[in-house]
């Protein structure tokens, strides 16, 4: 989520400071933002690192594994604090001016969230987590907080759950993780899913080792499901599998089919930023006629030790007989290199990868490459379309700490016009 803040860089160090003085009260860390715990591939989860080094960056040890033979009391609560600030810098040439403006460099908040979960039961546990994203660092913000997540999760059996509640909807590998794990800085295909929505998913753990998923859901804008002043009900669908698995040898090939049923009051509206949050729309289709559109997805992630290859396509199909039922598409393949020999854990109970956490004193340096394009013309919808290099190197410092620097080039097609612009971001992050 966006929080913009002042547009001079003196703002940056003032930023970066206090972020430093937020994580001081910080106890533990886990490999997620949330605490939830990860599945590996004897089926059994995993809930925290067992082990850290002394990093140069001072941080706090991480939470010892839970006593199995101890029992969880009633209620337990847990904390958890996401900061993550940005300066994102543009270099544009007149034709990019012309399609979009001057997209000036600033400084963001990127995200500066609260949570709070847990879970509350005996044997039987229901868990509970509430999220609010700051928005007070904006020039003229609409309110200082706005509500992020408020879900509850019922366990069905041994391997599957029920949220519902305030929740992300179950389609795009980009999506149903923690931006926070992701090798890139920013997802490219907002286009096509949205953060959050209102409704329930359903997410079933398939096998004893756990190697396949299958969620759905259904999700509306508003908490009043019975309200006719809103678009309606969306649908998705989301299964995933691992092909290939050496689990020994950190060794694995994802594969992932997904889908999104999107509900229209009879317009429907594309649009997106160049793998970037700052600045204005790359891509815009403007509100068109359209009685509802369905999402294709497939996503591939190939590991094999500190080298990954993901990649991911989605085809959107939008049914307005207006215009001919026109067709948008947006793909991505990303390539990591984790210098010093890590890799992202594999979480079974979910179908992704978590974040990369350095063994070493001197945390865990990744070369990071990507090649992105995202149409949105078709059919005299002219919301333009745009490819995209990017180059980038995280140092992932601690468990907690990751510091990023990414460089980005964009050839824009748009208003009859190819526009070219570079972008340089630099980032900041800390979850615990």
């Amino acid at each position: 989520m966006l929080s913009r803040a002042c547009r001079k860089p003196v703002f940056f160090p003032i930023a970066l400071a206090t972020a430093c003085a937020f994580a001081l009260p910080a106890r533990a860390q886990n490999t997620e933002s949330l605490e939830e715990p990860i599945g590996d591939h004897t089926g059994k989860d995993v809930a925290t690192v067992n082990e850290t080094p002394h990093y140069i960056i001072p941080d706090f040890p991480p939470h010892k594994a839970p006593d199995p033979d101890k029992p969880l009391p009633f209620i337990k609560i847990k904390f958890g604090l996401v900061g993550i600030g940005d300066w994102t810098d543009f270099h544009q040439d007149a034709n990019n001016i012309a399609q979009i403006g001057v997209q000036d460099d600033e400084f963001q908040v990127r995200s500066a969230r609260l949570t709070v979960s847990g879970s509350i039961g005996g044997e039987y546990r229901v868990s509970f987590q509430v999220s609010g994203e700051y928005k007070g660092f904006a020039s003229d913000p609409a309110q200082d907080w706005q509500l992020t997540d408020a879900a509850l999760t019922f366990p069905l059996g041994a391997n599957a759950k029920l949220t519902v509640g305030k929740t992300k909807e179950t389609f795009s590998y980009e999506m149903v993780g923690d931006s926070a794990n992701l090798p890139q800085n920013e997802r490219v295909l907002n286009p096509f899913f949205v953060s959050r929505n209102f409704g329930f998913k359903i997410i079933q753990v398939l096998g004893e080792d756990k190697r396949a998923t299958i969620a759905v859901g259904a999700f509306r804008d508003k908490w009043d499901f019975n309200s006719t002043t809103d678009r309606g009900w969306d649908y998705t669908v989301r299964a995933t599998g691992l092909l290939w698995d050496v689990p020994d040898q950190n060794q694995f090939f994802h594969i992932g089919l997904s889908y999104r049923h999107v509900a229209a009051d009879g317009t429907i509206r594309y649009k997106g930023r160049a793998e970037t949050n700052a600045g204005d729309n790359a891509v815009d289709t403007d509100t068109f006629a359209a009685d509802n559109a369905n999402h294709f997805g497939g996503e591939a992630l190939f590991n094999v030790g500190p080298v990954s290859f993901l990649g991911e396509y989605i085809l959107a199909k939008v049914h307005s007989p207006f215009y001919g039922d026109p067709k948008f598409t947006g793909w991505y393949i990303t390539g990591s290199w984790v210098l010093t020999g890590e890799t992202r854990p594999y979480d079974r109970n979910v179908g992704y990868a978590r974040r990369v956490i350095p063994k070493g004193r001197w945390g865990a340096p990744e070369l990071v490459a990507r090649y992105s394009q995202v149409d949105l013309d078709d059919n005299g919808i002219n919301g333009g379309s745009f490819k995209k290099t990017m180059l980038g190197l995280n140092w992932w410092a601690t468990t907690r700490w990751k510091f990023g620097v990414t460089w980005g080039h964009t050839w824009l097609d748009r208003d009859g016009l190819t526009g070219e612009s570079d972008t340089i971001l630099t980032r900041i992050q800390w979850v615990l």
